[in-house]
């Protein structure tokens, strides 16, 4: 089977591989039908070392079940599913509390050595509890949202939920990628009367727009958070959605967090310490998130796009086949697209 192989910074190849089988009880075997590239792919391909491991890629899919492990009990073979970025039991502590990304039993596809879903193929541990099954056909016109229940919908959700986004409220959303984007679909669905997405690329801005956002910044540091007090009377937003994962991001949102606010941080860090910490502390601002749980928000958040109430999938700007997911990194890399999907 062909699956894709980051070598190194830059360096992802589509390359044969051995076949993905059953291994233990508890696994199913999934076809792929749709994958896509994310933007915390980047991070490894601009800065992965040399000399690492190679890596299968990939940690958001569609597919069909092709096969499954003896105690596997709420799949059967044929099931049309989505498989979120994290796979988990569904039974432990952290599953119970709607916390799957910290299942005792779990782990992260296409990360430390698993299987990536940027291929024909792959293994998913702990079937039951991670793979959801969808009640639409392969070829669903709704199939690019559903998709985006495996990471990017279900990353913004969670945004939004951490920084405590509710009716009557002002929502900032740093970040115009596919999260971000996410991220104000997310925060209008909550009831943010004034959504400010802090983005600089004119396709996004619009897409943006279309989803909700009532202002957008296009300038960064200094400038942004000034641009953003102005626009909420010296105060601040509520909730302030970090998704981008650098310190000058997070310290943007320090700026802008009204005081009392919250900050949900969904953009992987690439810092050690969480910077502004005087004024997170003076200004009484909760900070919050991580990997968004996305299996636990699947169910809430399905109806809502089966029934045509958010369009997520307008996100995916380019689809390519495996062999076009090299240049479909370069794409995302070089700010060509916004997200790329896959169709082996």
């Amino acid at each position: 089977m062909r699956a894709t192989v980051m070598h190194g910074p830059r360096d992802v190849r589509i390359e044969t591989v051995p076949d993905s089988q059953i291994k233990e009880p508890t696994d199913a075997l999934l076809r792929v039908t749709r994958a896509c590239v994310c933007g915390s792919d980047l991070w490894p391909y601009n800065l992965r070392t040399e000399g690492e491991d190679a890596q299968r890629m990939g940690h958001e899919a569609i597919g069909i079940v092709e096969d499954i492990g003896s105690e596997v009990q709420t799949l059967k073979k044929g099931d049309l599913v989505v498989m979120p970025f994290a796979f988990s039991d569904g039974t432990c502590v952290f599953c119970h509390e709607h916390l799957h990304t910290a299942c005792l039993h779990g782990g992260f596809f296409g990360n430390g050595g698993m299987e990536g879903a940027q291929a024909e193929a792959l293994r998913i541990p702990q079937a039951d509890g991670t793979l959801f099954v969808l009640p639409v056909s392969p070829e669903d016109p709704l199939m690019p949202s559903l998709l985006t229940l495996s990471d990017v919908m279900g990353t913004g959700h969670h945004a939004a939920v951490v920084a405590r986004v509710a009716p009557g409220k002002i929502a900032a959303v740093i970040g115009d990628g596919a999260v971000g984007l996410c991220g104000v679909i997310a925060a209008k669905r909550l009831g943010a009367e004034q959504i400010i997405l802090l983005g600089r690329h004119p396709d996004r801005i619009a897409l943006a727009r279309d989803f909700g956002a009532t202002d957008i910044v296009t300038g960064r540091g200094e400038d942004a958070i000034a641009r953003v007090l102005d626009l909420t009377g010296g105060l601040g937003a509520h909730a302030v959605l970090e998704c981008v994962g650098t310190d000058q991001a997070m310290n943007t949102a320090v700026g802008i967090a009204r005081a009392g606010g919250a900050i949900g941080r969904v953009g992987v860090p690439h810092y050690e310490t969480v910077p502004s910490a005087g004024p997170l502390f003076f200004k009484n601002v909760v900070v919050g998130g991580g990997p968004a749980p996305v299996r636990a928000y699947i169910e809430e958040l399905l109806p809502d796009v089966l029934e045509g109430r958010i369009d997520p999938g307008r996100v995916f700007d380019r689809t390519v086949g495996l062999d076009g997911v090299p240049d479909g990194y370069r794409a995302m890399n070089d700010r060509e697209s916004i997200k790329v999907m896959v169709k082996p």
